[in-house]
């Protein structure tokens, strides 16, 4: 009889700690599909791209591949050889109509003088070939600056702060005026955005604290929520010419949970740590903190 029963003291503890595993595993795992985290994500950033206003030969290049720059910097240098006779014949054209309508205006005063003596048809002429002479200087004087950005535009400068790509032009590519021929990355729109099942959704607000790992770094970056997706394609409807809704007649009865777009900004960074668009990162969210418009709204 004593061993039975302290055979059973025994088991106690044994129960008792198997139980208490039991409820922390319960609860690590109901914790675990419940927290609002994810994998799924990557960093993004905006692609500018870098296209000339005038078309020709790149004469020189400044910049080289998957360099920094500054907004305004020079990029490249579009041969200016025919932009400048362009310009050079405009400014000709400009001073030309000033020489002729100077002498129409000379020629108005003289006729205004001697009105008693020149015929008034004669006078009317005149003012007439004057004012159409100031339209001709008008619309020389618009060439002359259309010639003269053009020949400012043929230094190709930098949009935004950021990054080049790594196929920069080279001396004696042609480029033509709207056609990008690289592109570059917005220094100042790296964001992340992480791929939530709807199952972990649940009490993600904007506004709310982000932890974020990158794959491969030590340090935490730190972010915030700033929107949510407000809809996702559906794939098992598609759209026909009669505009009405064509349904797959199949189910699947394995239901997996739908992925919603959540972007996240990023709060500052480690001077060691360069932002690369289309990194992995694992983020989560600390739906604890009830941003202030949201309790408000509440």
């Amino acid at each position: 009889m004593s061993g039975r029963l302290a055979h059973a003291r025994s088991i106690w503890p044994t129960l008792a700690m198997a139980a208490l595993a039991a409820v922390v595993g319960w609860h690590v795992y109901t914790s675990y599909r419940s927290a609002s985290w994810t994998r799924d994500a990557h960093i993004r950033a905006d692609t500018l791209p870098v296209s000339p206003d005038v078309s020709g030969l790149v004469e020189k290049v400044y910049a080289s591949d998957n360099q920094f720059v500054k907004r305004g910097d020079p990029l490249f240098l579009v041969d200016r050889a025919r932009f400048e006779l362009a310009f050079r014949r405009a400014a000709a054209a400009v001073e030309e109509d000033r020489a002729a309508l100077a002498q129409l205006h000379r020629d108005a005063s003289r006729n205004d003088a001697l009105k008693d003596l020149v015929a008034a048809e004669s006078v009317e002429q005149v003012h007439a070939k004057v004012a159409e002479a100031e339209a001709h200087l008008h619309a020389a004087e618009v060439a002359a600056d259309t010639a003269r950005l053009d020949l400012d535009r043929t230094v190709v400068r930098a949009p935004a702060d950021g990054y080049l790509n790594d196929r920069v032009v080279r001396a004696g590519d042609y480029v033509k005026a709207g056609h990008a021929p690289f592109s570059m990355v917005d220094a100042a729109s790296f964001h992340v955005d992480g791929y939530f099942e709807e199952t972990r959704l649940h009490g993600v607000e904007p506004g709310q604290p982000v932890s974020i790992e990158v794959m491969g770094e030590p340090a935490l970056l730190h972010g915030r929520v700033v929107s949510l997706a407000a809809g996702i394609a559906d794939r098992e409807r598609s759209a026909d010419g009669t505009m009405l809704p064509n349904i797959n007649p199949t189910f699947n009865w394995v239901r997996l949970a739908q992925r919603i777009p959540v972007r996240i900004s990023i709060d500052g960074r480690p001077d060691d740590l360069r932002l690369i668009a289309g990194r992995t990162v694992t983020v989560t969210v600390d739906t604890r903190h009830t941003p202030p418009a949201t309790a408000a709204h509440s």
